[in-house]
């Protein structure tokens, strides 16, 4: 009996002895430096793990500015221009003086081409010659043809106005009869204008014979002593075109009484 009672005394005693020390850990845990230092842990790991996040957002928006700037430096490249490219020069062209020669001499004045005594400037004087007398030809065929329309149109009138007298009925027979007379006067008049509109134009036809540029080649080329390539030609032919006309106006001066 007394060993039990000895021995529930020991227990309340170990019990009594161990409940300040429970106490005081579980005191301890919750607000002793055991809890202090999981606070700081969470905060610690708080801390670098928000660190590290910032700094990879940091370093990301790093990566990103790079990235961002990287097109404005590639299109800056792009628009940097080649120094090493060189343009092919364009070879000027020949002085055309310099590929004339004798034919220098068409530059002469009008009074040069009709008094000429040159053998190599007689097909050249010819071509000129004839081309001025083409060309007063169809001026005068021209003529020709207005002076054939204008009588024409006066028929035409005249025949209004028989067409509007018939109708009349106040009219009489004789005023009906002068004005088919005028008519037929008229009739005259406009059939022999047209004979003349188309000889005239025959005739203008005619004479273009010898003004082709078949012709002036072979002018060009018995005067010439280099030779006759497309340029030549084409700075000819605008150079005779103001002779042609120069010598038109002489011919046509010569012919007037």
């Amino acid at each position: 009996m007394t060993n039990r009672k000895t021995l529930f005394a020991a227990l309340a005693a170990l019990a009594l002895l161990a409940s300040p020390a429970l106490a005081g850990n579980g005191h301890g845990g919750g607000n002793g430096n055991g809890g202090g230092n999981g606070n700081g842990g969470g905060g610690n790991a708080g801390g670098n793990g928000n660190g590290k996040s910032g700094a990879s957002h940091s370093k990301s928006g790093a990566s990103h500015g790079k990235s961002a700037s990287a097109p404005g430096h590639v299109a800056k490249a792009d628009t940097t221009v080649d120094t090493t490219t060189k343009v092919a020069s364009v070879p000027k062209d020949k002085n055309i003086h310099a590929k004339l020669g004798r034919l220098n001499s068409l530059q002469r004045n009008i009074n040069a081409y009709m008094n000429s005594k040159s053998k190599k400037f007689a097909a050249i004087q010819a071509f000129v010659t004839q081309s001025a007398k083409a060309k007063n030809a169809q001026a005068a065929a021209d003529a020709a043809a207005a002076t054939a329309a204008d009588a024409q149109a006066q028929l035409n009138t005249l025949n209004a106005q028989l067409t509007a007298l018939q109708a009349n009925p106040s009219a009489t027979p004789a005023q009906i009869q002068a004005l088919k007379d005028q008519i037929t006067a008229q009739q005259a008049i406009v059939d022999a204008d047209n004979a003349k509109a188309a000889q005239a134009q025959a005739d203008a036809d005619a004479a273009t014979v010898g003004t082709d540029p078949a012709s002036l080649d072979a002018a060009l080329t018995d005067m010439a002593n280099k030779p006759v390539d497309a340029d030549v030609t084409a700075w000819a032919e605008g150079v005779l075109a103001d002779k042609i006309d120069q010598m038109a106006a002489a011919l046509q001066a010569a012919e007037t009484p």
